[in-house]
């Protein structure tokens, strides 16, 4: 399917590595012109050069932390009217939460609550004046079921949901749509790391955690990079306007919801 968004910009945030990358390989895909980011500067170049060979026509890197004042100037001076905005961070490690103090909880909710609110703040109003925008937050399967440990994680990402509602609302009739993409265990280095926090708390190996995981989610695997950002790039084509506001739960039937 051709998405029509070729020769876009789009910004996508965390993108060395995991998610954000998958993001930006299905949109280079797509032809769009991209500005990657991370902190890792070997990871960027590797994966500029893979954005590249994709089809990608021009690829940006901003090796700076998203979080702070300057990292987020940068992506704007190397893109000051993107298109596409991909909010993408790093979240909080998982700690239990009688060792959570003020300042981890503040980091968390600037992490993955505010520093996604001041990037849309700044794409969106020329999105708006040019008649076309796709904003993609990704966020948790926590912000629907909550995981013990990941508290401020799933608190954090849970209020930027809640924020961004009113604003796509707001957004819409400029062509300009915002949603969320939920994903659950999907195959990164984030799971991984979780997965052998969680095999040293029970005594157990990695191998058996990490069985026991996968058995637990319908589709019998972890999702893949790839195919979440597949989902991404649809959200952010012309076939999408009308979808807006929404949270799209990639986990593989873990939730079992029915709505």
């Amino acid at each position: 399917m051709d998405l029509n968004i070729a020769g876009k910009w789009a910004i996508v945030g965390a993108s060395s590595r995991g998610l954000g990358l998958g993001c930006a390989r299905a949109l280079a895909d797509a032809g769009c012109h991209i500005v990657i980011n991370g902190r890792n500067t070997g990871k960027l170049d590797e994966a500029a050069r893979d954005l590249q060979a994709r089809g990608a026509p021009q690829v940006i890197i901003v090796a700076q932390d998203i979080g702070s004042q300057a990292g987020q100037d940068a992506l704007f001076e190397a893109c000051p009217n993107p298109d596409i905005l991909v909010t993408n961070n790093g979240g909080p490690p998982m700690r239990p939460f009688e060792a959570l103090d003020r300042e981890a909880i503040l980091a968390g909710v600037q992490q993955n609550m505010i520093t996604p609110i001041e990037l849309i703040q700044r794409a969106l109003p020329g999105m708006k004046q040019r008649g076309f925008g796709r904003i993609v937050n990704i966020t948790s399967s926590s912000v629907l079921a909550p995981i013990p440990g990941l508290d401020v994680s799933s608190g954090a990402r849970a209020g930027l949901t809640a924020f961004v509602a009113g604003v796509a609302k707001n957004a819409a009739e400029y062509n300009v749509t915002i949603n969320n993409i939920l994903p659950g265990k999907m195959d990164t280095d984030r799971l991984r790391g979780n997965l052998q926090a969680q095999a040293d708390r029970m005594g157990k190996s990695l191998d058996e955690t990490r069985a026991g995981s996968i058995a637990a989610i319908p589709a019998k695997r972890f999702g893949t990079a790839d195919e979440f950002g597949a989902a991404c790039a649809f959200l952010c084509s012309s076939h999408a306007g009308y979808i807006t506001g929404q949270n799209l739960l990639i986990d593989g039937g873990l939730l079992g919801r029915a709505f």
